[in-house]
């Protein structure tokens, strides 16, 4: 198990006042615990015997291939899906049970772009977890709303339909709906996919300023030069946990064959170097796999 901790109690206490307690409380445990982890789906596991731990303001990127349990172990976080056996803690307590510390942005196409809600209001979903989804938004929600629009860039449209949205847009509008619940712990579940190399650049500068202010992130994704450059820990993932520590650690020639099986193809773009997956069934096209997990 690997402990990836470096804060100080005036870095985490950088947050709005009716964080600090939580704050406080949580300089004695690790911001995500994940202890002998085994979930799944109907009979089969999808995750066995997943352990590791993350501190406060650290940022993990997970990489595998497609099926590998990114989604469902961003899920079991969430407590959307419950553990099997072993556990999930989240601050200190069971992962069902923070489900308001934990902000999450999913993939595109688990989203209904043709819904016709606006930017604002995607954005103000995020504040249904502490509101209710019937009960009427408050102006505390608005201001967390247009401040989260303002953080991911998105405030200038935020009457425009989600279904006019180019994909970058439609990225930072659910990164805004994460963030106006103003969380601890945010999971995201590939979030380069799709950027060329500003929009990327742009998103990285975001997660930067979240980091500083105590912000754990985890993040799934393909693109392992970006999991080189700014994540501090590396989770290789196919079912078990393959390996798990510093990218410069664990990312080498062995680990990814293990975690990627005959499917690994490595290929450099742009000075960025990325895992793609071939001969894959579910993938057929020969392009960067885009769904994680099951």
């Amino acid at each position: 198990m690997v402990n990836a901790s470096g804060h100080t109690s005036s870095e985490v206490l950088n947050r709005n006042p009716s964080d600090l307690e939580t704050s406080s409380k949580s300089l004695a445990h690790p911001a995500l615990e994940v202890r002998g982890l085994w979930t799944g789906y109907g009979p089969s596991p999808a995750l066995e015997d997943i352990t590791f731990q993350v501190d406060t303001g650290e940022v993990l990127g997970v990489i595998g291939p497609n099926g590998s349990g990114k989604t469902t172990l961003m899920k079991t976080i969430l407590g959307l899906v419950r553990p099997w056996r072993g556990e999930v803690s989240v601050l200190g307590k069971p992962a069902h049970s923070q489900r308001l510390l934990v902000g999450y942005m999913p993939q595109l196409e688990e989203v209904d772009w043709d819904f016709p809600v606006t930017v604002g209001d995607v954005a103000l979903m995020g504040r249904y977890a502490r509101r209710g989804p019937f009960r009427r938004t408050t102006k505390v929600d608005r201001e967390a709303a247009n401040q989260a629009l303002q953080q991911a860039g998105m405030y200038e449209l935020r009457n425009n339909l989600i279904g006019e949205l180019s994909g970058g847009q439609r990225r930072r509008a659910l990164l805004a709906r994460a963030l106006s619940n103003q969380p601890r712990l945010l999971l995201m579940d590939e979030p380069m996919a799709g950027l060329d190399a500003t929009a990327q650049h742009s998103l990285l500068d975001l997660l930067d300023d979240l980091r500083s202010q105590a912000t754990t992130i985890v993040l799934s994704t393909h693109d392992l030069s970006c999991v080189s450059a700014y994540c501090r820990y590396a989770a290789c993932l196919n079912q078990k946990l393959i390996a798990f520590g510093p990218p410069s650690q664990v990312l080498n020639e062995e680990v990814l064959s293990q975690t990627f099986g005959s499917h690994l193809l490595m290929v450099h773009l742009d000075g960025q170097a990325y895992a793609y997956q071939h001969h894959n069934h579910e993938n057929e096209s020969g392009e960067p796999s885009q769904h994680a997990g099951p």
